[in-house]
């Protein structure tokens, strides 16, 4: 097949801006080579896939600064991308952008064990900030099943929680300042090393906001102490609904515990015969995790197991050991990964009051069906954050677009019973669509004018969160530097 002739204009472009960003980064910092730039054309949503023009991996906030304000200059859009985790599109370049990657600022800054902060480069892994300050008995609480690879930046940019979010919260509550680098260049620390700043809560506008604001490059992050020890309950039910109708239970009794995991026949099938966990026979399983002093561990199990002896459960394995507990969390955080060498999926996002559960378990259920799609189930149950995964034939013509419809209903029927859109995952490219049925014209005009403050040309990230029409209206592209 013939290739189209490549636009001289375009190539001139790409030269001078290759030019210019090797006058501010080394030269193996900037990847503009065609078949280079290949392995940033997606990120974990790898239904799509665009090629950058450039990519670049700046290794500090200066060498951001730099980037974007030539990028600026030469009105050029910027895609800021962490480890590539986002299961949202968040990090899906444009042909004509510059994906800035974080990867190479991963260095702790600083550690303050007395009040209980840690500063790092937002490149540095979830997992790292943890391994950083183990040794003194601390530990970042967000634990997304991504944490060995998902960056900070990432975390920050999608407000991410994880299992234990129930107890200790999502990236915003544990989330104290950011140095951020505006499109312009301009150099902004927002919040710092304490509980809270005066006036406007501008942390609050950036935790979450997709990379639309600006490019994080630090982050200060509140630490904990270890807990004396934690331990989690295994319970299996015959009937998913009966298993969400225990969690509703379980929080209603005013038990917090510090996780609730939930899993169905497919992803619980899937992953044990993955990870060996010896998980039983049953259609739903919840892992249920308290922490404390072994007198507070054992109060809390005692009221939670009996709770769940009222829901005449399958299966009630308390763990008495480590090593036990290891094994129970195994399958858990190797369910995406399990049920991906079986099949294609794509995970979906969605939260909802915890009194929903069982209701909305049995419409995905009779949904599934309705489509033609077998749906698993695995999700943070405590605080509703559901991850229904719709699998799929990728080779077969018309699978995605049938998997991208429920997935579609999947969400609304989460806004319509009283949730949202998203609980971690970012709206990014695969939700942008659905937003106005969360939100009204007016709610949207009112977001789309926050970004008109911080990116007035909407060049940060273009194309995604809000509904495309809309934000194609909105960017207004200046003039190129001669």
């Amino acid at each position: 097949m013939d290739m189209p002739t490549p636009d001289p204009d375009i190539l001139a472009r790409k030269a001078r801006l290759v030019a210019r960003l090797l006058q501010v980064l080394p030269e193996d910092a900037v990847i503009h080579d065609v078949a280079e730039t290949r392995a940033y054309e997606c990120d974990a949503l790898t239904a799509y896939k665009c090629p950058p023009m450039v990519a670049v991996l700046p290794a500090s906030t200066q060498e951001v600064s730099d980037v974007l304000r030539i990028c600026h200059q030469e009105a050029v859009p910027v895609v800021p991308r962490g480890s590539g985790t986002s299961l949202a599109g968040g990090a899906l370049p444009t042909a004509d952008c510059v994906i800035l990657g974080v990867a190479r600022m991963n260095d702790v800054l600083e550690t303050d064990y007395e009040d209980r902060i840690v500063r790092v480069q937002s490149g540095l892994t979830n997992l790292s900030v943890t391994g950083a300050v183990e040794e003194q008995d601390f530990f970042y609480a967000p634990d997304p099943s991504s944490q060995l690879a998902c960056a900070i930046a990432g975390n920050v940019a999608m407000n991410s929680g994880g299992a234990h979010c129930l107890k200790y919260g999502v990236t915003t509550n544990n989330l104290l300042g950011v140095t951020m680098v505006l499109m312009d260049g301009t150099v902004v620390e927002i919040g710092g090393a304490h509980l809270d700043a005066g006036g406007l809560d501008l942390l609050g506008v950036i935790c979450g906001s997709e990379g639309q604001l600006g490019v994080v490059t630090e982050a200060t992050l509140r630490i904990l102490r270890k807990p004396e020890g934690a331990r989690p309950v295994l319970m299996g039910f015959d009937d998913s609904e009966v298993a969400g109708a225990c969690v509703s239970d379980i929080i209603k009794a005013g038990v917090l515990p510090v996780a609730i995991e939930f899993m169905d026949r497919l992803c619980i099938q899937t992953s044990d015969k993955f990870a060996n966990a010896g998980y039983p026979d049953c259609e739903a399983l919840l892992i249920v995790e308290v922490e404390g002093s072994d007198a507070e561990i054992d109060a809390q199990l005692s009221t939670i197991m009996e709770i769940a002896r009222r829901h005449d459960p399958v299966e009630l394995r308390e763990s008495r050991s480590p090593e036990e507990s290891a094994k129970i969390w195994l399958g858990r955080k190797s369910a995406f990964g399990a049920i991906g060498q079986i099949n294609d999926y794509m995970c979906l996002d969605g939260t909802i009051p915890v009194s929903e559960l069982p209701y909305v378990l049995k419409r995905i259920g009779e949904m599934g069906r309705e489509f033609g799609l077998d749906v698993g189930n695995v999700f943070h149950a405590g605080d509703g954050n559901m991850h229904p995964l719709i699998l799929f034939d990728a080779n077969k013509p018309g699978d995605l677009e049938r998997c991208e419809a429920l997935g579609a209903e999947i969400l609304k029927l989460c806004v319509d019973v009283g949730g949202c859109l998203t609980g971690e995952h970012g709206v990014g490219i695969e939700k942008r669509d659905l937003m106005l049925h969360q939100y009204a014209p007016a709610d949207l005009e009112a977001q789309m004018a926050v970004k008109d403050v911080f990116d007035p040309a909407w060049l940060l990230n273009p194309a995604k969160v809000f509904p495309l029409p809309s934000s194609e209206a909105r960017r207004v592209v200046p003039a190129a530097a001669e």
